[in-house]
């Protein structure tokens, strides 16, 4: 590991110790085999005139939860030095207590809470302090040997603190500890299961000496043979198992989970490893995972169904074992898979979610493994995790009193999405928690979707080979499928039968029609695996309506109704809903520009305004009309409607 101390940088901040705090921060934080999404906690002690003149030294300590990669000042929160000292003194302080106390000595309210470790901070008597849970460091402490491997790599230059749980009982170990000793004798802390601290008056010399010291453990296990003991594997491909997977996941979390499959050889190699079940079992790189993860994973074997249902009841198990029956169970649902010959899987309600599960199970498999070669793997016991995962303080990092949208966890596929409808139907399921791959011929729609949960593929819907490579990639990606919005269409020029050109209707009929039986062809395997699936084609109202001049497109409207009300037909025993919505007069999109709609008003004698109007209701329908009520026909209002046509029109006198 190398010091990313760059002067050029730093260039301007001058002796403003809060600024060099960010920056050494955040270099911790580029480097994930020191701090992972919120990991790992960093202070700088200062003194601050207040707003009586009088000098305060203040503790600047990273806020609980806050991400070191792209910390800002405002993500420290100030606390009396003076106070925090004197509640380590203290013989008993219980959790409640401390966060109550520490947030009575904030100098700023409005600043998030303190960290977990915040009295351990004030207590080492240096001016900047860093603590990361460093994979090379956890990785030699959570070992058989551990202490002993600790004492061969680092000789007397650490002190060894054994583990306790963060917060007010650790502090007072390591002041009890430290009672007695020169803290210039050493060049850190290493708390075992934990982390390591490093310290020193300047910026630069603490975060470099957390880096010399991580570098000492990551050339031990290279010399040791362990980084060359990372199993590796190819993996197969069994989309529509991965489906089913989830849909198991999601059924016993009670809500639709994002499924995000790591097939690299590296967590294939794991999955395949002959103990994977009673390693992985052992627990993760460090305690702050636990919230994440959970103590241990759940390994799929040929029956998916079976395995989960048992996974949940193992940790009802696990639970009931070590509560006090004060506190809730939390889900039992798994939040990270291994499956043999395929790679490993994380869940969550979102992809960022599911991203972070995995980021950690990918650290995780690679210290395991080093783990195994240096002596043994061994973390804490289940009853310090069960600890560890039900500490309040820990809870609350993740703790959301917020309603989750409508279609969380739901992945939708949506054609035509570059434009219109489909644009604002992508949009709007998007707003309402479901991650949307966007489906479009127009190129522009892999700029306009690039988000990780807001997907743009430009794709020929005409094209069989090319709607199966998104459909698959979407699975791929996600993990399955619920929410199909057929949406793709054209209007061909006004032609009556006797005028009517073949490649008129032949394109009406390919584009309008046959395209959308071919994606929900491809899409039918995976929906019936879908968490309460639901398919809304978007047709028009020339199918209950139509006008002269309009056959190629109202028949090809026409064919695909009745397409989707047989989809219904077939589909309702899978549970698959199926329905239609007939648009009319949707006057912002690409079809109507200012002078066609300008042609249209002087033809009927009238202005703009009323042109578009000119319904029962006296209103203007939008895309966003339509997509709110696609989106309405997806989510729960809709969950026992299948079959239904649904105008969207204002009220138009030939419909009703």
């Amino acid at each position: 590991m190398k010091s990313l101390w760059n002067d050029d940088e730093v260039e301007g901040f001058g002796d403003d110790p809060l600024q060099l705090r960010v920056y050494t921060s955040r270099l911790l934080g580029r480097e994930p085999a020191l701090v992972l999404h919120g990991g790992g906690n960093t202070s700088v002690k200062a003194e601050v005139k207040n707003i009586f003149g009088d000098i305060e030294e203040i503790l600047y300590i990273k806020g609980s939860g806050g991400n070191l990669a792209t910390i800002h000042a405002s993500g420290f929160t100030p606390v009396r030095l003076d106070m925090l000292k004197r509640m380590t003194m203290l013989h008993r302080l219980s959790d409640a207590e401390m966060v109550r106390l520490q947030r009575s000595v904030m100098t700023d309210p409005n600043a998030p809470d303190p960290s977990i470790e915040t009295l351990l901070h004030a207590n080492i008597p240096y001016k900047y302090v860093d603590h990361a849970h460093a994979d090379a460091v956890v990785t030699i402490t959570n070992n058989k040997k551990g202490k002993s491997l600790i004492k061969e790599i680092y000789q007397d230059r650490v002190l060894i603190v054994p583990y306790i749980k963060p917060g007010f009982e650790l502090a007072k170990k390591i002041l009890e500890m430290t009672h007695k000793i020169n803290w210039g004798n050493f060049e850190g802390l290493i708390l075992l299961h934990h982390g390591l601290f490093t310290y020193a008056n300047d910026a630069r010399t603490s975060y470099e000496k957390m880096i010399h010291l991580v570098s000492l453990a990551e050339d031990y296990l290279q010399k040791q043979g362990a980084m060359d003991n990372v199993a590796k594997g190819k993996a197969k491909e069994d989309l529509l198992t991965l489906a089913m997977i989830r849909r198991q996941v999601s059924r016993a979390k009670g809500s639709a989970v994002v499924a995000k499959l790591d097939k690299r050889p590296e967590a294939c190699g794991f999955a395949n490893l002959p103990r994977v079940k009673s390693i992985a079992a052992r627990g993760p790189i460090t305690s702050d995972h636990l919230i994440r993860t959970g103590p241990f994973p759940v390994v799929l074997g040929k029956q998916v169904e079976k395995d989960i249902t048992a996974y949940t009841l193992s940790y009802e198990s696990y639970f009931n074992k070590h509560s006090d029956g004060e506190k809730a169970c939390l889900n039992p649902a798994p939040r990270w898979g291994i499956w043999p010959q395929y790679g490993t899987i994380a869940f969550g309600k979102s992809v960022k979610e599911t991203t972070i599960i995995s980021d950690i199970v990918r650290h995780t498999l690679r210290a395991v493994q080093y783990g195994e070669a240096i002596g043994g793997w061994k973390f804490l016991s289940r009853k310090q995790m069960f600890d560890m995962e039900y500490w309040d303080l820990q809870q609350a990092k993740l703790r959301n009193d917020g309603l989750l949208p409508p279609l969380q966890g739901k992945i939708a596929l949506v054609t035509g999405a570059a434009s219109g409808i489909g644009l604002a139907c992508a949009k709007m399921l998007h707003e309402q928690g479901a991650v949307v791959i966007g489906l479009d011929i127009n190129p522009d729609i892999n700029r306009m979707f690039n988000q990780e949960d807001l997907v743009g593929v430009t794709c020929d819907v005409t094209d069989d080979g090319a709607v199966k490579e998104a459909v698959e990639m979407t699975v791929r990606l996600f993990g399955g499928l619920d929410i199909l919005i057929p949406n793709a269409g054209i209007f061909c020029a006004d032609q009556k039968i006797e005028d009517l050109d073949e490649d008129t209707w032949n394109k009406s009929m390919e584009i309008n029609l046959h395209s959308s039986q071919r994606l929900l062809t491809r899409c039918i395997p995976y929906l019936r695996q879908g968490i309460d699936a639901a398919v809304v084609f978007i047709s028009s109202k020339n199918v209950p309506a139509p006008g002269p001049g309009a056959a190629a497109y109202s028949v090809a409207k026409a064919g695909q109704t009745q397409l989707a009300r047989i989809a219904a037909l077939e589909l309702g025993c899978d549970g698959i809903r199926v329905n239609i919505v007939h648009p009319n007069a949707v006057y912002d999109t690409a079809l109507w520009s200012a002078e066609v709609l300008e042609s249209r008003a002087c033809h009927y004698g009238c202005t703009v305004e009323e042109y578009k109007t000119r319904n029962c209701l006296k209103t203007e329908v939008s895309s966003k009309d339509v997509a709110a009520l696609v989106c309405a026909m997806v989510g729960p209002a809709f969950a026992k409607t299948t079959g239904a046509q649904v105008p969207i029109d204002g009220g138009n006198e030939r419909v009703i």
